[in-house]
């Protein structure tokens, strides 16, 4: 988008309800990280609890950081050669006053800044559920670093500023499907090809270790994605903000039925980790929708998408990429088919005039959408393989092998996710004699 603007008498003034509104939608979107932590805290083995929270929760650290000093100023700065912006006042914040207002709107340059802040640290946090059990810490941060700057900033220039290739051809990405999800999930499949499978993969069994985690987590980012999709209209003055939080709630229960009805058919029962993940795959796929499909469309965008999506799990089975919580499955195919999915119900009373071909519009839109889903996913799936390959090749990207059998909490955070050592054993804390087995049914000992 083109630089802020001053408040003027001529100009657009701030609306403090626009405004409220946004840091909600701002906070929410924060709130998913967390969620996002847990859903896939519990989903990995004990061992690798508290490694897969810190590898959401540093993301929270380092892209603030980077989002401030120069981030900002990459992604929506002034446009240079439709692939990068760039504005010396956006580098530190240091040239934002806090009465300049986002060009056209009524909220103010740091509402918008913080807002899409919570969508770049996110974005990269959600790779990391497909590599659990293997990454250093540190290469992982490292990782975090290069992949917002070089993957992350100008991929949300290509796809929301003025000025950028996506935007200025006409593809529509309400909030994130090409710029975050199919962003995270080609990268996700990038780094797996370079550091390889876990140990034990398709011979050890790999459960969750917390189903009533993953619930948890999925029910935060659902809570959270209303700030997601709702907020990314900027105001909430003509409608389409409503139209999209009524078209998440509707496509995310249409895709968590369907994903569930999948399920029992082909496994013969309902699962927990099956609903919140078709209700995840629902998300996924109405975040670039939203806005230009209509009630049923998001009914069939959802549906169809929490069905291909459950298939899609299935792959890395069958094509021995071992993506360990289904970023790929999920985020991956889930983004694909809900951007390529508005070139078909695109209804041309929401966001835009734009229809779909079960609309009346023909298939232009869908051509569009093609080209922004197959650029992002082939642009980020190559850098990020070649950055995992240059950070593998010099600090190294995997733990030792001793350490991920053991586990990578201990080994990278010297600490474990549960702490069983008050829990039982026999002897009490005031007795001095040591019990067996063999002996406690003949020990006398204090209560």
């Amino acid at each position: 988008m083109a630089p802020a603007i001053t408040l003027a008498a001529d100009a657009p003034t701030l609306s403090s309800a626009n405004t409220g509104f946004m840091l909600i939608c701002s906070a929410l979107v924060m709130l998913m990280t967390p969620g996002l932590a847990f859903f896939y805290g519990g989903m990995v083995r004990v061992k690798s609890t508290l490694n897969m929270l810190m590898m959401s929760f540093i993301s929270l650290g380092i892209v603030t950081i980077l989002w401030v000093l120069y981030g900002f100023s990459m992604a929506f700065g002034t446009d240079s050669g439709s692939l990068i912006g760039w504005n010396s006042d956006y580098v530190g914040f240091t040239g934002i006053g806090i009465g300049d207002l986002w060009d056209g709107y009524t909220i103010p340059v740091f509402v918008f800044a913080v807002f899409q802040l919570m969508f770049a640290i996110i974005t990269p946090a959600l790779i990391s559920g497909a590599l659990a059990d293997r990454v250093k810490f540190t290469a992982w941060a490292l990782f975090i670093t290069l992949w917002a700057t070089i993957v992350y900033f100008p991929v949300a220039h290509w796809v929301w500023g003025t000025g950028g290739w996506a935007f200025e051809l006409g593809v529509i990405d309400f909030a994130g499907g090409t710029a975050v999800h199919i962003n995270a999930g080609a990268a996700a499949l990038g780094v797996i090809l370079v550091i390889g499978k876990r140990i034990g993969f398709k011979r050890d069994p790999m459960r969750p270790h917390s189903l009533p985690l993953v619930m948890l987590g999925a029910g935060l980012l659902w809570f959270g994605w209303f700030g997601f999709n709702a907020g990314s209209w900027l105001g909430n003055d003509d409608g389409v903000g409503a139209l999209m939080f009524v078209n998440t709630q509707i496509a995310t229960a249409a895709a968590m039925l369907a994903w569930l009805i999948y399920e029992k058919l082909r496994h013969g029962a309902f699962t927990t980790l099956g609903a919140a993940s078709g209700a995840v795959a629902g998300l996924v796929a109405i975040t670039p929708a939203g806005g230009a499909v209509d009630p049923l469309g998001a009914i069939a965008v959802g549906a169809i998408a929490g069905l291909l999506c459950a298939m899609a799990v299935g792959l890395k089975y069958r094509f021995g990429y071992d993506d360990s919580l289904d970023v790929v499955g999920v985020h991956l195919v889930g983004g694909v088919l809900g951007s390529l999915l508005i070139g078909f119900f695109a209804s041309g009373k929401g966001q835009s005039e734009v229809e779909g071909l079960f609309y009346g519009g023909g298939l232009d839109q869908f051509w569009k959408q093609c080209a922004g889903v197959f650029a992002v996913l082939a642009y980020s799936l190559i850098v990020s393989a070649i950055l995992a390959f240059l950070i593998d090749r010099t600090i190294g990207m995997r733990v030792p092998e001793d350490d991920e059998v053991t586990g990578i909490d201990q080994a990278e955070h010297a600490e474990t996710a549960y702490d069983f050592s008050g829990a039982g054993g026999g002897a009490s804390r005031t007795s001095t004699v040591p019990v067996t087995p063999g002996a406690a049914a003949n020990k006398k000992v204090d209560a």
